[in-house]
């Protein structure tokens, strides 16, 4: 395989890997975003840290000295190649970010629930985007699902409809658009957007039997659905994992 900085070679090694980890008794639901990384259902924000935004600028001044340079020639070679370089270290950071992310998430829950978006129709907005593709949203699912498996945790894919409209409190669906980010019901019920929809996530995966995490198995990059992968011991599981969810009214 030849990337910007060299070549590499991949050894293909089958071998059992999986890790044994205590229950910890919690479930976890996450709502991923732009301005933060995800938000759970417990209120927690994980930072996103915009690798493609940071580096942008740089980006731009190598792809001015590619222009500049005459075609065909060594210099336009080498100014390509340090442009690859950028790009390759954006793609590392990001992937390096949510596996780390991933695996904690992973390691401190019993049950992860998150939304079975179609990454492929959400790009088509090209206001939206650049954005998307830089939170890493695919990375971030395909580890979540990869450290479910090594580590015997329960991942399960909801659908994402209505998750952020619905009152997690009382049900009643409120709309909203994208720039309103503060979810007030008729019930009184008043919370961050995407707290409320991380609520509605967790309760939808427990009360479900949804889609249990695949991708690894059946690895699917537009976000699409794949075939699910159904376990009696993971439904008995889920069950028990139910009565542990927070209750939302009481925030």
């Amino acid at each position: 395989m030849c990337r910007a900085d060299g070549y590499y070679v991949q050894f293909l090694v089958d071998a059992e890997n999986k890790g044994a980890l205590k229950p910890t008794g919690k479930t976890i639901g996450l709502d991923v975003g732009i301005k933060e990384f995800y938000t759970d259902s417990n209120g927690h924000t994980e930072p996103n840290p915009k690798f493609y935004r940071a580096r942008e600028k740089r980006l731009k001044f190598h792809g001015r000295r590619v222009s500049r340079k005459k075609k065909g020639s060594a210099n336009r070679k080498k100014a390509i190649n340090k442009l690859g370089r950028v790009h390759l270290k954006i793609s590392r950071q990001r992937e390096e970010h949510a596996k780390r992310v991933a695996r904690c998430v992973i390691q401190s829950n019993d049950l992860v629930a998150y939304e079975n978006l179609r990454i492929k129709n959400l790009v088509k907005n090209h206001c939206l985007a650049k954005s998307i593709n830089d939170a890493g949203w695919f990375q971030f699912r395909k580890w979540l699902e990869h450290f479910g498996l090594k580590y015997g945790r329960i991942t399960v894919a909801v659908n994402p409809a209505y998750t952020s409209q619905q009152c997690s409190n009382c049900g009643t669906l409120i709309k909203k658009s994208l720039s309103t980010r503060t979810h007030i019901c008729e019930c009184g019920f008043v919370l961050d957007r995407d707290w409320n929809a991380a609520i509605n996530i967790l309760e939808l995966a427990l009360s479900t039997i949804g889609h249990m995490g695949t991708w690894v198995l059946n690895p699917n990059a537009s976000g699409d659905l794949a075939s699910t992968v159904l376990g009696a011991s993971l439904f008995q599981q889920a069950g028990s994992l139910s009565e542990e969810s927070p209750h939302a009214s009481g925030r």
